[in-house]
């Protein structure tokens, strides 16, 4: 029988007092390796010689990185399924040319008593109580009735979607790709967008406001369950997280007697409008102040976000990264700068 895949609330927030697991951030150049990992991705690369190697991503809740497999590739491949933990033997390797990666020498599937589960998954750094909070206390500043049975339905806490709205990853790789992280991110974007609302005149905040609650309610389907391989669904592949969010938002309204039409056009241009532009995944570009104020949010809070990632991959006194396409360039920490 295959092992159960963890689902994103069987897993503690707390990390574990055993000293045992070797963080992979805290990896240097040299340094032996005899710990367990979650596997996140798997691929068989091609040798020059016209053999295999395994290329793999392994994570920890304090980085990602790369592993590679030179021998026993087919057994080591069939072992290292995303989603499961591996016990890996090895040593890890810094080089300018290649990156950072861990060479594998040995690799077993990890019984569930060999780690403790809270070593593997990286959350949100903010507590989600607070979280929980701050989203309730967002909602109820929506004057309009009908917006506010809206978000009530589809994302205040104790609804139907409210566990998996709270638990969700914002993204596979880029940005708040972690637990709790599409709560994170949402309401990073929606404070954002009440505060500038004062600051620009013709903004109908309340709009505004829930649209950026709700503009990505579509990764709700989109991504799997699995925190220890994220993923994203056959339904977000055929579809996309734009349209599924579209649908699920518009089912909801029009299933609210007396909805405003009006309304219900201005928050879903906003959710079908938010990457900004075509080529990004939008059917539409923002053709409302709201929608280019949620887009704009959107925007700088993937970002922003995308620096925080990177920033944890940094080894000490390290200030500069490499290339990152998720800002697509380096990023540059003023205060990480060796002393």
């Amino acid at each position: 029988m295959e092992p159960r895949q963890p689902q994103l609330e069987d897993l503690p927030d707390a990390g574990s007092d055993r000293a045992a697991h070797q963080e992979l951030a805290t990896l240097g150049d040299g340094d032996r390796v005899e710990s367990s990992y979650a596997v996140r991705e798997r691929s068989r690369r091609p040798t020059k010689r016209g053999g295999e190697w395994l290329s793999l991503r392994i994570a920890d809740r304090t980085a990602t990185v790369q592993a590679k497999s030179w021998d026993e590739v087919d057994a080591r491949f069939a072992i290292a399924e995303p989603g499961t933990v591996v016990h890996v033997s090895g040593r890890f390797e810094r080089s300018p040319k290649w990156g950072d990666a861990l060479i594998v020498e040995a690799m077993a599937r990890a019984a569930e008593g060999d780690y403790d589960p809270a070593w593997l998954l990286e959350s949100s750094p903010v507590p989600v109580e607070r979280m929980e909070s701050d989203l309730v206390d967002l909602i109820a500043t929506v004057q309009n009735d009908d917006l506010r049975r809206l978000l009530d339905r589809l994302i205040a806490p104790g609804g139907d979607l409210w566990r998996r709205f709270r638990d969700a990853p914002a993204a596979k790789h880029y940005h708040q790709a972690y637990r709790h992280g599409l709560l994170e991110h949402t309401l990073s974007v929606a404070q954002g967008v009440s505060a500038a609302a004062s600051f620009f005149p013709g903004i109908d905040r309340d709009v505004a406001v829930a649209g950026a609650l709700l503009h990505d309610i579509g990764k709700l389907e989109a991504y799997n369950d699995n925190p220890l391989a994220i993923d994203m669904t056959d339904l977000g592949r055929l579809a996309g997280e734009i349209p599924l969010g579209y649908y699920r938002v518009r089912r909801e309204i029009e299933s609210i007697e007396g909805f405003d039409p009006d309304l219900g056009r201005a928050v879903l241009h906003i959710i079908l409008s938010h990457h900004g532009t075509l080529e990004h995944g939008s059917p539409v570009t923002p053709a409302t102040r709201e929608a280019t104020l949620v887009h704009m949010m959107d925007n700088l809070g993937g970002r922003l976000g995308s620096f925080d990632r990177i920033e944890r991959t940094l080894a000490d006194g390290e200030a500069w990264s490499g290339f990152d396409r998720g800002i697509d360039g380096s990023a540059y920490f003023r205060d990480r700068r060796a002393a």
